[in-house]
């Protein structure tokens, strides 16, 4: 049984128990909280310069990929509908 199983067994036992117990254990749920964040964060790293620019690359190039193939498709139903007023005009 893993560590999160074990830990979502102990939760839903204290709460099935009565109010007083669940007040009561609420302290130590806040501390294992905490406790467990802290060890993420740990975990965490920050990218590199080289990944920060690269993934900057990469948006910038899709951002204007997208505005292009959106500008197209804007201006093809533009025209598509003008020619659709203009004929029965």
């Amino acid at each position: 049984m893993g560590v999160e199983t074990k830990k979502m067994g102990n939760a839903i036992v204290t709460a099935g128990g009565n109010f007083g117990d669940r007040v009561k254990s609420w302290p130590e749920q806040v501390k294992q909280f905490y406790h467990d964040v802290r060890s993420e964060m740990r975990k965490v790293t920050s990218p590199s310069w080289k990944e920060v620019r690269a993934t900057t690359i990469v948006v910038v190039i899709t951002v204007f990929i997208f505005g292009l193939y959106f500008f197209l498709i804007d201006n093809v139903i533009q025209r598509g509908v003008t020619a659709l007023f203009n004929a029965f005009k």
